[in-house]
């Protein structure tokens, strides 16, 4: 069943009047904070750059009797898609939504893009013109519905994350602990799957795989001397970790691959998630968790771009980016996980600074590229609003300050260490290191991490820039 010609003419001859509704509607919500929800309207960016156009006005409060009628059946409707293998089309309740009113029912609409063909993508991109009064050129428009929904902060409706849940579980049955939890703090507003099972195995060695298609991690890994890292060329990056005086690199290809690493360094237990989408490499220490033992890993789902890992032993998701418990015992319990310093350098001159490093063993055949450009044209999940300070994907060292967050570009930094500068501000300084950079607060090492700018500045919105005189 298509897109019936009664939608598309709907939404051609009402487009003018849609974008006066809007425009009077953003008009309105300066004026009064009675039914926009969301943030107020600045001008925002996309990941394109382009602005944005003003978001739509919302009610607040339970959903109407014919939105709740019509989630209902679309619900019902897609379960029994799902369930049944049932060829049924939900376009007929997808344009009933479109038609309700209410603009916060696109979450669950656009919700369903990991089911959708064309026909359904069409459909829910007409429902997001009727709802929103703001047009929709871009492919096939799932990347722009999302970003601007995120960058309007539209709210949820009451009772979305058991919508979602309702639809997620066909993907992976195993995220129940985390939709489940009444107390979680997760914004599910901002959660998608990031096209990969969970990856739920005990023990993670190189040698179990996941039959589903997870991003496997590894727990202690072998590893070996300088000498011994021979297999990995000089020029290529590694993300290296001090603790305790022992050094360790984490070849670039092989994270790429994994995203995640359990290991023990310098007497320590230690994290390492990298998100490959973020261009960010971190730490934490993992045996200072009173009471627990957290084993990190891959969830399969993303948060704004970011992937959001869990731990193995509770069943706890935890924000990668901040080290927060998001749900289950270790939110229960207040878990923050301590950050360790991440340097970015090449292996020859990681392993020049540091002669007595290890580095992992060449336990299988990796490619040197294995993602081969697949993050140069920007961000390929949603992200919201950028901060148009810097180029989207510009590498910046992230450190939180005493007095709030600062990011350096990298880049720049390096030029300017490298011709005898100061790199400082707020209390924050960075040395060369390698081939990369480490950041100080008075003598004391200070935990930092490089991103891509859009990643960080997310996270971090109140981030001080950092900028070469």
């Amino acid at each position: 069943m298509g897109v019936s010609t009664g939608a598309r003419s709907r939404t051609a001859y009402r487009m003018a009047a849609y974008r006066v509704m809007a425009l009077a509607a953003a008009a309105l919500a300066l004026l009064s904070c009675g039914e926009n929800a969301g943030r107020p309207q600045a001008v925002l960016h996309g990941p394109d750059a382009h602005p944005m156009p003003p978001g739509p006005a919302v009610p607040r409060g339970p959903l109407s009797a014919e939105a709740a009628e019509g989630l209902e059946e679309l619900l019902e409707r897609m379960e029994m898609r799902l369930e049944r293998s049932r060829s049924v089309s939900p376009i007929e309740e997808i344009e009933r939504l479109g038609a309700a009113g209410d603009a916060r029912v696109l979450w669950l609409l656009t919700d369903l893009f990991p089911f959708s063909n064309r026909d359904t993508v069409t459909a829910i991109r007409d429902a997001f013109v009727d709802l929103t009064g703001t047009e929709v050129v871009a492919d096939d428009g799932r990347l722009t519905m999302i970003n601007r929904l995120i960058a309007w902060d539209v709210p949820a409706f009451p009772g979305y994350r058991e919508y979602k849940w309702r639809l997620f579980r066909f993907i992976e049955p195993l995220w129940e602990p985390f939709f489940t939890d009444d107390d979680s703090g997760i914004d599910w507003r901002l959660v998608g799957w990031g096209g990969v099972a969970i990856d739920d195995r005990l023990h993670a060695t190189p040698e179990s795989r996941c039959l589903r298609g997870c991003i496997p991690a590894i727990d202690e890994p072998a590893v070996t001397g300088a000498d011994g890292g021979d297999w990995y060329p000089d020029e290529r990056l590694v993300f290296g970790v001090v603790i305790n005086g022992e050094a360790r690199a984490y070849p670039k290809n092989v994270m790429e691959v994994h995203e995640m690493v359990n290991d023990t360094l310098g007497g320590r237990r230690i994290g390492m998630p990298y998100c490959t989408l973020c261009g960010s490499a971190q730490a934490y220490f993992t045996d200072d968790v009173e009471g627990f033992r957290p084993v990190l890993r891959t969830s399969g789902l993303l948060s704004r771009s970011n992937k959001l890992m869990y731990d193995r032993s509770t069943w706890s998701a935890i924000d990668t980016f901040s080290g927060a418990a998001l749900s289950g015992p270790l939110r229960a319990a207040g878990v923050v996980l301590t950050p360790i310093s991440v340097v970015t350098s090449t292996w020859g001159d990681w392993k020049r600074r540091h002669p007595e490093t290890t580095i992992l063993e060449r336990f299988r055949s990796y490619p040197l590229d294995p993602l081969r450009g697949r993050d140069d044209d920007g961000p390929i999940f949603p992200v919201g609003d950028v901060d148009q300070r810097l180029p989207i994907q510009e590498r910046v060292l992230g450190v939180d300050a005493p007095d709030g967050p600062i990011a350096f570009p990298v880049e720049t930094a390096v030029t300017a260490l490298r011709a005898g500068e100061a790199v400082e501000m707020g209390g924050v300084r960075l040395e060369l290191e390698g081939s990369g950079v480490r950041a100080f607060i008075g003598e004391r090492d200070a935990a930092a991490h490089e991103a891509f700018w859009f990643a960080w500045s997310q996270f971090k919105p109140d981030t001080r820039l950092w900028q070469r005189e």
